[in-house]
């Protein structure tokens, strides 16, 4: 039975194309995980099958009675509410049916006897619906699912004082509490630490509806989905089978069709060359016309294009002095108090990944470290020669320039050769660099991102949680990069993955927190 049906859907932005007359469809129990590298159109789709985009043309049909979850990686937790308050939303539709009961008895005094007893019949129905949703239990599934995912000291903080990976756990969290018959997911493990990865894999691996997973974390994919939808090319193509097993038959569909390509130019080769000798020979013309004929019916098969593929290169400068930084005693926090006493020495060369649960702190060291917040006792010592570049984990509002301009901006001595140069190499095609800086992908943006980066000499990168939203070619370059770096680097990441034969040295930043874990 389908779900979702898209039909014959097209949509651009400006000149640039993003989907050509796609088709999908969602079976029941579908575990799909929606691929592609970054800026072809993945969280568009999202956006146009749940209405915050209308497509240029095509059609989208959902099946009746169905309720959707939808986890946005670009979603919002406004000012003003409490964690609490947020995940009490995912049971909106139970307090509407309690204000539509109020309503009913506010006006029955007013109504006849006729119109009484059908206005409380109506309200019976509705309280039974209330009940079958547990709506008196709110509070305790609430406080259950807080519990679940490390959120229970957050209850009655505002979303806003949260860090980005406090937020996505609410955001799950709510998923949860809502039981939706469709599940779509825009990158939810960015931000989620490792143990709550894992909680979110099993909740899938056992989730009985339908869902669609867009993720570039291909061991989590591996281990929940039984369908991949690739989307590449303005086109969107459908392969029953895991992650890993699609990167096989892609490539090898890649190469018969290279293979079929040079095969047919070759041969339409051969057939201009016996044209061209034969067709003023009379002995000979009508095989050469028989050859003409032949040629007008080819149609020679085009390859699968490649996304330009991105390469990262951090230029370094001068060695710094072998200390680099020196905690001692460091306690850390805004307007409370996040660690213990925090000692601990980095010297040049050090590789560090900084590693633990969201929301105790490892954001905060890393400032703390580069001197951006004041500790609230102890002290950092910093060493001499230092040329720092800072990956920030959250940016401000995504600029409305163009890239171009953005990056001109940066580097302002540079001409536009330059610029476009230094774009194309972070995998950045023509018509991204010309685009407004806020309608990219989280990807796209992060590649404009390290593109600044990586353009300054540096000798000590910090960087926090740099793999959001990077596609699996990306990171693959990232972390080849960074290996290749004779710098210092500390970094926070949550994937083991992606850290693991890059650092020399994991510090679990949960031995020191104050935090309730």
């Amino acid at each position: 039975m389908s779900i979702l049906e898209v039909k014959n859907l097209s949509h651009g932005f400006g000149d640039r194309t993003i989907f050509e007359d796609v088709s999908f469809r969602l079976l029941k129990g579908e575990h799909i995980g929606f691929v592609g590298a970054n800026g072809e159109g993945k969280s568009t789709f999202m956006d146009i099958i749940t209405g915050k985009l209308i497509p240029d043309e095509g059609k989208v049909t959902w099946s009746k009675k169905h309720r959707v979850g939808y986890m946005d990686q670009h979603a919002v937790l406004g000012k003003g509410k409490t964690t609490r308050e947020a995940l009490s939303e995912a049971f909106k539709y139970l307090f509407d049916i309690e204000a539509q009961i109020n309503d009913i008895y506010m006006k029955v005094v007013e109504m006849s006897e006729e119109e009484m007893t059908q206005a409380l019949e109506e309200a019976g129905e509705l309280q039974v619906e209330l009940d079958a949703g547990d709506f008196y239990m709110i509070d305790a599934k609430v406080e259950e699912t807080a519990r679940g995912l490390g959120l229970t000291n957050l209850l009655d903080k505002d979303v806003a004082d949260l860090s980005g990976g406090q937020r996505t756990k609410i955001l799950l969290g709510k998923l949860l509490l809502e039981k939706p018959d469709i599940l779509l997911l825009d990158e939810p493990t960015n931000y989620l630490d490792e143990e709550h990865i894992f909680w979110l894999k099993n909740y899938l691996k056992d989730y009985e509806n339908a869902f669609i997973l867009i993720s570039h974390d291909v061991p989590f994919m591996d281990e929940v989905v039984n369908i991949i939808y690739h989307v590449h090319g303005q086109d969107i193509t459908r392969y029953a089978m895991s992650y890993t097993e699609f990167e096989r038959v892609f490539e090898e569909k890649k190469r018969q069709l290279e293979a079929l390509h040079d095969a047919q130019v070759a041969e339409a080769a051969n057939l201009r060359d016996f044209i061209a000798k034969k067709k003023a020979n009379v002995a000979t013309s009508g095989q050469a016309k028989a050859r003409e004929k032949k040629l007008a019916k080819m149609e020679i098969v085009e390859t699968i294009s490649e996304k330009p593929k991105p390469h990262f290169d951090f230029k370094f400068s001068r060695k710094p002095s072998r200390l680099v930084f020196e905690a001692t005693d460091l306690v850390i926090g805004y307007n409370e108090q996040l660690s213990s006493e925090i000692n601990f020495k980095v010297e040049a060369g050090q590789k560090i990944a900084f590693v633990g649960s969201n929301g105790i702190g490892k954001s905060t060291l890393l400032k703390s470290l580069l001197g951006l917040i004041k500790p609230l006792s102890g002290q950092v010592v910093k060493g001499e020669f230092q040329h720092i570049a800072y990956y920030e984990q959250e940016i401000k509002e995504p600029s409305r320039k163009t890239v171009l301009d953005d990056l001109w901006d940066e580097y302002p001595s540079w001409n536009q050769a330059e610029l476009r140069g230094a774009l194309a190499r972070v995998g950045l095609t023509a018509k991204q660099i010309e685009s407004r800086v806020y309608v990219l992908s989280g990807g796209e943006q992060a590649k404009l991102r390290f593109a600044k980066l990586m353009n300054s000499e540096s000798n000590i990168l910090v960087l926090d949680e740099p793999t959001n939203h990077l596609d699996v070619d990306a990171k693959d370059e990232l972390k080849r990069a960074l290996k290749a770096y004779s710098g210092t680097i500390l970094m926070v990441s949550h994937e083991p993955e992606f850290y693991e034969g890059l650092v020399d040295e994991v510090i679990n930043c949960e031995e020191w927190t104050t935090r309730v874990l």
